[in-house]
């Protein structure tokens, strides 16, 4: 059978996941070569992840046990938003989908009867306990918690991605933290020990055919190289798809306003500090501060406006806001290109990762964005040579998706409640609001969002996602339910049980330090000690 020969351009997390799960799913009938640049760096701050990342270490059949370790990871039940509303409260949203009592969402219960009385988060799941509580999510014998302990589920849409992704945090209640540049050395070798030829070389020139392909990349030492597939993972540069066949960028600048970072890596006391098994996202003057914490360091970077901020103001705010920790530690600068490409396959070219898209990182999508196109360029794949129609579905499936994920960050900015700086009094009164969100506005002015009234498109985002972070930042809709019926008593008893629930599994579950120290083994010991 003959081959069909793909080239990835480009390693990192973008380059080494593509191949990776390009030769498990192929293997031999497909022929890869990565070819990555000696002397270029690649980002890798992207650490924090969707629950969907279990589908991907599944599909190449590795266990926990076998990458947690060699990359320094850590367990994610939520993000924990602080500063963003005008009464800086902080909330979570969770990895948790809602209980359904007597038929409706506990939410919807929560809106009507508790709105007044208690934090919807802690009301509604039981991850903000566990996360306050620096749990972790599962057991010392291997157990994951059981997030909807006795909840009763209501009906599923079947065949919907959408709500299989919402189910995925059922039977996958977290997500990870990992250092990006451990993992892209483990797929390195996961990929090079299958078969993926590893060439070490600067790409100096792209050549292309009459009809408009490329033909080949030239390389300083290795001369010319040929595939029938070549897979961009150049990031921002956008090497192939951009610069040599100048498809054009759409930027998402008007709606997300932060373009720059600044990306840092600080030291961290497991021992004396916890792990928190949550990311953070905390809002400055002119954006916002991740913090991800993993195994042996903490991660964190400041996204930010640069209308707003020069690079020396903001790693000024951002060194006062991280203390002592930050002391002697280096940070690096990042030029962000926020948007999308208009198409993402052209020709025989697949841009993967932040030469496809990127939005800002607020809502750990980067990572997520990586394994669905892949997971769309395995489902489109051209065995046979390229298909004009399946093209056309890969780019409008990469497309939406990116679409909707701007949407939804979006929301982030406008409804928030905090208008106390310049930058924050802009997200209320300049940013663009994308197409089709303003109506929805409009009608989660009413009610809150659900499975019909979100973006239908597949984009990651459940409708308790929404709901999180519109309640979290200020917005209360006006409605709740309108007939109670019988239903007052059962609610009453689901808010009791979720306490009880939080309260049992603060008592029983083991801390995320703890569980990784006995995970990690030997590995570990010289920390945990």
């Amino acid at each position: 059978m003959e081959q069909t020969k793909v080239v990835i351009v480009g390693g990192g997390t973008a380059g080494w996941m593509t191949a990776a799960f390009l030769r498990k799913t192929f293997g031999d009938s497909v022929q890869i070569a990565l070819v990555e640049s000696p002397t270029i760096n690649t980002i890798g701050v992207g650490e924090a992840t969707f629950s969907d990342m279990h589908l991907f270490f599944e599909a190449l059949d590795l266990h926990e046990e076998e990458w947690m370790p060699e990359c320094n990871a850590s367990y994610k039940v939520a993000i924990r938003f602080v500063n963003w509303n005008a009464e800086r409260r902080i909330f979570y949203h969770p990895f948790q989908r809602f209980d359904i009592v007597a038929g409706k969402r506990i939410i919807d219960w929560w809106l009507t009867l508790k709105r007044d009385d208690a934090p919807f988060d802690y009301s509604c799941w039981t991850v903000p306990a566990i996360c306050d509580a620096q749990r972790s999510p599962r057991y010392l014998d291997g157990r994951p918690f059981d997030s909807k302990m006795d909840m009763q589920l209501g009906p599923s849409e079947k065949g919907d991605k959408a709500v299989m992704m919402e189910d995925l945090s059922l039977q996958y209640p977290y997500a990870y933290h990992f250092d990006a540049g451990l993992l892209a050395k483990f797929l390195t070798r996961y990929a090079t020990q299958r078969g993926v030829c590893h060439i070490k070389d600067d790409v100096v020139e792209t050549h292309l055919a009459e009809n408009g392909d490329i033909s080949s990349i030239q390389t300083k030492t290795h001369g010319a190289i040929t595939a029938d597939l070549f897979v961009d993972c150049t990031g921002f540069r956008g090497l192939l798809i951009n610069q040599a066949l100048k498809e054009p960028f759409i930027t998402f600048n008007d709606s997300l306003p932060c373009d720059s970072a600044i990306a840092m890596q600080v030291p961290s006391d497991g021992a004396r500090e916890g792990i928190n098994p949550f990311t953070t996202a905390t809002a400055l003057s002119s954006g916002w501060v991740w913090n991800i914490p993993l195994f042996h360091r903490i991660g964190t970077g400041y996204v930010y406006a640069s209308s707003f901020a020069s690079k020396e103001m903001a790693e000024l705010e951002f060194r006062q806001h991280l203390g002592k920790r930050a002391e002697g530690c280096v940070a690096q600068h990042i030029r962000m290109r926020v948007g999308r490409n208009r198409n993402s396959w052209v020709k025989n070219c697949v841009a993967i990762g932040l030469s496809s898209g990127f939005v800002e990182p607020l809502e750990s999508t980067g990572i997520f964005f990586i394994h669905h196109g892949i997971e769309q360029l395995v489902t489109y794949f051209p065995h046979k040579g390229p298909n004009p129609e399946e093209i056309q579905q890969f780019n409008r499936s990469i497309a939406d998706c990116m679409d909707g994920v701007r949407e939804f960050l979006t929301i982030h900015y406008v409804v928030g409640t905090r208008a106390d700086t310049p930058f924050w009094k802009a997200t209320k009164n300049d940013l663009i609001v994308p197409e089709g969100l303003a109506e929805r506005l409009e009608l989660w002015n009413n009610r809150l969002p659900t499975s019909r009234t979100i973006r239908q498109s597949f984009h990651g985002f459940p409708p308790y996602s929404y709901c999180a972070m519109l309640l979290g930042l200020g917005h209360r809709p006006k409605y709740g339910l309108e007939r109670l019926d019988n239903g007052v008593a059962q609610a009453k008893t689901a808010f009791e049980r979720m306490k009880r629930n939080s309260e049992h599994l603060i008592a029983t579950l083991p801390s995320l330090y703890d569980y990784l120290c006995v995970k990690y083994g030997e590995k570990s010991m010289s920390v945990c000690v």
